[in-house]
This record gives structure tokens, sequence and C-alpha cells, in this order.
């Protein structure tokens, strides 16, 4: 008898979580709605903000990248949500919420066909196919801003900045910071890189406070005595630009040094005191009116360049320096030996002004001019935080808009047209499938137009209706046609100038199919203990999904 019973085969480590088949899919579908739920009220430009409080303090957003960054979602399903809004805020800057949405509304529409048993590679395929045909029609129906004048270009950038910042705080001055964002991408040229791009923020004063420096400004560094008596503005100066200590070097801890005399000493104290006076010699020697280090400049330091009419600013932040480098055309040395005039940098105008409570260093007229500055103003320190995230997601659109050059009728009016022309495409096919594709159009139509519509508290049946109705139109007069949050009604969005970039929304769209696609093909979890901790906590959601306990360690209680 013995012989004959089967030998018990450990595979898995003990305390190991696991859980699978059609149930584990649908929890993690539940959880992802759960996320998408949390966002859904944020979309548009009635919509909502949120407010997370955590150890690093209090953030008002309703970004949505920002959003998943701070909930720290610990559900490893819903997790795939917070990655694909930051792809879409890394690639393209915006529509972080519109892609954390789709996803959940492609999940949601999935949800009763696998309750129901159809096997979720069906889905995935279908879901696939609709992605591709919702590219397609989106690359079709998107009009070129190539070729237009500068001034035209100017204009329609100006635009599609508008209709990003509409839905945030400072939606209210958004004609205001689309002209400033458009310039600082123009002042970039050909290298769009973000990183040109500074936003210094100052509390207080209004938002209408906040102006662009055609070049770059720095919040004045911590300064000695003997700053003041300094020249606080140049015309045409040279600059030197250093990644080197200027002041005394104090002895390493538990430096010795022997001595046969006493007055050997002296010598010793004077070597320090000539070298220093050595580096500040050859730094007046290269003919540099403004001095700048990454590292200290210390009192010494400062009173010898005031004494001779000089500049400086000691621990400057990299990126500043670098941007200082990049638009006057200086290089940063680290030696003041051998300095040659071709290392120097150079500007229009140089001053220290203030701003707010704040003193900035301001630089002007950059031979490179490839750098700007935006000098945020504002109330509250939330709400400046708030204001650069916006600017961020602004000045991103406009770069890619500048790049594709293709810009699509925002407020719901091309999601309303793929989900026409899936419908339709959906009818032309047999199986199993067109009723997938039916309800992948339908997440469509409920995502950014139902949901602009119930966030600005209008009549979402309503106008929905009256939208299908414009876009079943067979001149295709009504394929432009969208939400009109002012009025409560629908209105030609192109024609009034709701635009998007089309890159927004193909990205969100594939983004959004993928992360669907990939939590459908998810049957099992399993999750390993790392620790004893671990174990407990495998071991007290094991009996949180059996009924017995809710919660973790020594919290936990019965049901």
């Amino acid at each position: 008898m013995a012989a004959m019973m089967q030998p018990q085969i450990i595979l898995l480590k003990e305390g190991t979580d696991t859980s699978q088949g059609k149930a584990q899919l649908i929890s993690n579908i539940n959880a992802c709605m759960a996320v998408v739920d949390l966002v859904r009220t944020t979309l548009g430009p009635r919509g909502m903000d949120k407010l997370i409080h955590d150890d690093k303090g209090t953030t008002i957003s309703n970004d949505g990248a920002t959003i998943m960054k701070l909930l720290d979602i610990v559900h490893p399903a819903a997790k795939i949500l917070v990655d694909i809004a930051k792809s879409q805020d890394l690639e393209v800057g915006d529509g972080t919420t519109t892609v954390v949405l789709l996803a959940g509304e492609f999940l949601r529409e999935a949800k009763p066909y696998v309750e129901e048993g159809v096997h979720p590679q069906l889905l995935i395929k279908s879901f696939r196919t609709a992605a591709n045909l919702a590219v397609q029609k989106i690359k079709e129906l998107a009009v070129s801003i190539e070729g237009k004048s500068f001034d035209e270009k100017k204009s329609l950038l100006e635009k599609c900045a508008a209709t990003t910042l509409s839905s945030k705080l400072v939606g209210g001055e958004k004609e205001f910071f689309s002209k400033m964002v458009v310039e600082a991408v123009t002042i970039l040229g050909e290298d769009d890189s973000l990183s040109m791009i500074g936003v210094k923020k100052v509390p207080g004063g209004t938002m209408r406070d906040s102006f662009l420096v055609k070049g770059v400004a720095f919040k004045k560094t911590f300064s000695y005595a003997g700053f003041e008596q300094q020249p606080k503005k140049f015309e045409n100066p040279k600059i030197l630009l250093l990644n080197v200590e200027l002041e005394l070097k104090s002895e390493k801890e538990n430096a010795e040094v022997r001595l046969s005399d006493p007055s050997q000493y002296q010598s010793i104290v004077d070597a320090e005191w000539n070298i220093i006076y050595d580096k500040l010699d050859k730094c007046v020697k290269a003919g540099a009116k403004i001095v700048l280090s990454r590292l200290a400049i210390g009192d010494l330091a400062t009173q010898y360049f005031a004494d001779r009419d000089i500049f400086c600013a000691g621990r400057v932040a990299e990126e500043d320096l670098q941007r200082v480098a990049n638009a006057t055309g200086g290089a940063v040395q680290t030696s003041v030996n051998n300095i040659v005039p071709e290392v120097l940098g150079t500007c229009e105008i140089f001053e220290e002004r203030q701003v707010g409570n704040e003193r900035f260093n301001i630089f002007t007229g950059c031979p490179s001019g490839e750098t700007a500055t935006i000098v945020l103003r504002g109330g509250a320190d939330q709400f400046i935080d708030e204001a650069e995230r916006s600017l961020h997601d602004a000045i991103m659109i406009v770069r890619r808009a500048a790049k594709n050059s293709t810009v699509v009728a925002g407020g719901g009016a091309i999601d309303m047209e793929i989900s026409r022309f899936l419908r339709q495409h959906a009818r032309s096919i047999a199986g199993k499938s067109q009723l997938f594709i039916n309800s992948y159009a339908k997440a469509l139509e409920v995502v950014i137009p139902r949901q602009l519509c119930d966030n600005a508290g209008f009549d979402a049946t309503d106008i929905l209706n009256r939208l299908r109705q414009k876009h079943a139109l067979s001149s295709g007069e009504g394929a432009l046609f969208g939400v009109d949050i002012n009025n409560g009604g629908v209105i030609d969005t192109f024609t009034n100038f709701v635009w998007e970039p089309a890159v927004v929304k193909i990205n969100a769209i594939t983004a959004a199919t993928e992360a669907a696609c990939l939590i459908l093909s998810v049957d099992e979890t399993i999750r390993n203990p790392k620790s004893e901790s671990a174990q407990g906590e495998g071991a007290a959601n094991a009996m949180a999904r059996r009924g017995g306990f809710r919660g973790r360690g020594r919290g936990m209680r019965r049901r």
C-alpha cells in the first residue's frame, strides 16, 4: 500500500503565494479599474485636482503621471498602468490621464467576456487589430502644419499649447503661457533638448508676473562679505566658468607637520596663501569680468574680485552652469592654469535683478541663443509646483508638434470618429471578433467624450447622441465635431482651435492597448517569499483571499 502512494513533489518554496485561472484575471482587471476610477475625474478642462499628502509634503495635481507616481501602488498588475503613464509622459509629455483611462476602459469592456469564458487570446488579437485600424485612421485624419510660414506655424503651435494648458490649474492664463512656451521652444532651434529650458520658481506675485528670459537666469548663490561691493551689471563681459574651489583649504583631519624651527611655521602658512592668490591672479589675468564656479568661492576670493570690479558666484548648480556654458559659448574649466581666450564665454548684458524676495543673475543676448529660462510666479508653493508640471507638458507637446507637424481635432472629436469607424468595420467581419472590436469602439467613446461631459457637469447622454448624429453624416462634415466645454453642446473643435498633436493620440492608444493586452495575458500570479516578513505577508494575503482575515501583520482582523 505504501509503495503505491504517490510521492509528494515540493516545487515552490514554503510560504509561496500562488493564484491562477479566471479568478486571478478578473482580480487583476478589478485592481486596474480601481486605479482608473481614482484618476477619472481629473480629465479635461473641467477636471478636478487630487490632493496627495505624504511624508514629502502636500501635492495638488491633475497630471496623470504625477498622481500615479505619488499613489505608490503595490498591486503588481495595477503597476502596469503606472508604467504606461510614465511612458506617455516621457515620450510625448501629455495625455497621461488619457492613456490610463483608455487601458482601464478596454479592460472594463473585456471583463464580461472573460467572465463568460471567452479565451483572453481572442480578445487580445481583436484589440490589437482595432488599435492598428485606429492608428491608421488617425494618420488619415491628421492635418499637417508643414510648409506654413513661420508666423502661421507659431500660431498653430500656440493653439496646441493652449489646448494642453486648458485642462491644468493655469488654464485661466493659457493664452499668456502658451505664447511663452512656444517662444521658449522656438529659441532652442534644432537643439530641442529639454534641459536647455530652465524653470525657476519664485513665490509671490500673480501668474502674470511670470516672464521668459531669452538666455539663462538662476537664483543668487550663497555669498560672502565683499559681495555687495562687486558690480551687478556688465555689458559684453567675458565669463569664466570653473569647476575649481577658490578658498583656503583647511588641513586634513589629523594632519601632521614636523618642524625643526618655529620660524618655519610662517613659511607653511604663507605657502597656503600663495596658492590661493596665484589662482585668483590667473582668473583676473584671463580677462574675465564674471567668474562662476560649481564649487565654493570663499570670502577671501570674493573680496579679491570685488577690489578688481569682478563679479563672482560660487556653488552654482551644475545644470545652470552647463546652460550658461551652452548659451555663452564658454567651456567649464577644471584648472585655472593656461586659460586661453577661446574658453571664455560672453553675452550682451549680465545683471543681477530683484524678482520678488529673491535676487536673480540674468544673462541675455547670448551668442548661441539656444537656451531659455521661464521664471514662474504665484501664490502657494503647491500652485507653482503644479504650474511647473503644466508647463512641462505644454513644452513637450509643442516640441512634438514642431517635429511631427501633424495635428488632430481635440475635445473627443477624434475619439468619436475612430469609434464610428471601428463600429462600421466590425459590421464587415464575421465571428466573435465583431463583438470585441465593437467593445473597443465603445471604450473609445466612453473615455474621452463621455468623461469630458461628466467632469464638466453636462448631460453626457444628450451630448453623445448629438455627436453620434454628427459623426454619422455620410458627407464627413461632422468628423471634426467634439464636446463644447464652454457651452455644453457640440462644436467643430478643429475650427475652434482645440488641437492636439497626432502623436499624442497614437501613443496613447498604442500604449493603452499594449497594457490591456498584457494584463489580459496573465492568468497566474506567484509571489515568492524573500524573507520571514514576506512569508508572513504571503500567508496573510492567502488567508484574506480565503475569507479568514483582512489586513496584514498584527493588525489582522476577522471579516
